[in-house]
């Protein structure tokens, strides 16, 4: 399967079909938005759309306010390949604030290292308790040196109410979580996608990013998922290269921030 082929699938499934936990699906003529149903002073996001020169306009203008008659943040999610080309600028101007860019990085499972069916794994364990995510909160917000808890929320939701559209692992050394990523199942899609990845500074180089990677890769593969889906930044990018994945391109979160338009 070429990139095109992989891109084309990934479109299809992840950004117009997919069902995600906690959030209501709309399908327009235009794009695909979905709105957070379980915390009212939560957001909501444009996952798709195919707009043009004459319609791009209207439609950003008819997302914010249908967000702000919601009274929740819009968020709006830009892929180097979508149209119209200069869509990013056009959300610039109507008050969006746009996010660093992240590259797509999907592998099948195929593409993945040999060794990721038969190392040892042992260090990783599997997550399940508010308890544990307040463990991993503690351990991100050391590593970014900042406040790193927007996902603890949603995280104990799903633990407790889809747990099988989530996989939470960890590793434990001295007494606390020095590591940790998570897996996001994409159900009704061929996507496992995988999140976190952290580790505490004097505990790197022990192996730990490559074997959560690994048991990930061994359950998604398990569940009968065909690819893994990373929003890599510029530092994971090489690593995921060296590990199978591929670029499939560059995205781009922009987030809507009442301002005067400029035209």
């Amino acid at each position: 399967m070429n990139n095109a082929e992989m891109l084309a699938i990934f479109d299809r499934e992840v950004r117009r079909e997919c069902e995600w936990t906690r959030m209501k699906r709309e399908v327009l003529p235009n794009l695909v938005r979905y709105t957070e149903t379980e915390n009212p002073n939560g957001s909501g996001f444009v996952s798709w759309s195919a707009l043009n020169e004459k319609n791009v306009d209207a439609a950003i203008e008819e997302q914010i306010a249908h967000f702000k008659s919601l009274s929740l943040e819009l968020n709006w999610k830009v892929y180097t390949h979508d149209q119209p080309a200069h869509l990013d600028d056009r959300l610039l101007a109507h008050g969006f604030v746009a996010d660093d860019a992240e590259a797509l990085m999907v592998a099948g499972m195929d593409d993945l290292p040999a060794d990721y069916w038969t190392m040892d794994v042992s260090a990783v364990s599997r997550i399940t308790s508010p308890e544990e995510v307040d463990e991993i909160v503690r351990m991100e917000s050391e590593v970014w040196t900042k406040n790193i808890s927007g996902f603890a929320r949603g995280m104990k939701y799903d633990l407790e109410h889809h747990p099988d559209h989530i996989s939470v692992f960890a590793v434990w050394q001295d007494g606390r979580i020095v590591s940790a990523a998570w897996t996001h199942y994409l159900l009704s899609t061929s996507f496992a996608t995988l999140w976190g990845g952290s580790t505490l500074k004097e505990y790197r180089k022990r192996g730990y990013y490559t074997a959560l990677l690994a048991v990930r890769a061994r359950e998604a593969r398990e569940r009968g998922f065909r690819f893994l889906q990373v929003d890599a930044s510029p530092d994971s990018q090489p690593i995921l290269a060296k590990h199978g994945f591929r670029c499939l391109g560059y995205s781009r979160e922009f987030t809507f921030k009442e301002q005067r338009i400029e035209n």
